[in-house]
């Protein structure tokens, strides 16, 4: 299984050398995994659930890339102000743990330098609320 982000410049298949049908793939905005909510991205979650209990999937994939518009959205993120969109700040609040991290940790940093840390640091923690899930 993979997830990638939506961005069209970023192709999961090209990228990572995959043949049509290889590959269960999940495509949002910061290639984001969600934690384990029966009422909230629940897309999300049945494509995870579908591939590991139903295909067996083995090994889930995040990719992400560099100047990743969800990632800079995130980060770009003020406590308490307005959202702009209906839904992409909701979105992308779900990598909020990675961002806080980075803003503590990266503070000295210019904002282009703390988003490719951020692109980096993708937390892949929220995998593991999935109780169908074993990570390693």
């Amino acid at each position: 299984m993979v997830f990638a982000c939506a961005d069209s410049r970023v192709c999961p298949s090209v990228t990572l050398g995959l043949e049509p049908g290889e590959a269960f793939t999940v495509r949002n905005i910061a290639a984001m995994v969600p934690c384990y909510c029966k009422n909230k991205h629940t897309g999300v979650g049945s494509a995870i659930e579908y591939a590991v209990c139903a295909l067996k999937v083995e090994f889930i994939v995040v990719i992400g890339h560099s100047r990743c518009g969800g990632i800079k959205a995130l980060l770009n993120l003020k406590d308490g102000a307005d959202d702009t969109f209906h839904f992409v700040e909701d979105w992308v609040r779900i990598g909020y743990p990675a961002r806080k991290k980075v803003k503590d940790e990266c503070s000295e940093m210019p904002f282009e330098e703390q988003c490719g840390v951020l692109e980096k640091v993708r937390p892949f923690a929220p995998l593991a609320t999935y109780h169908f899930v074993l990570c390693m």
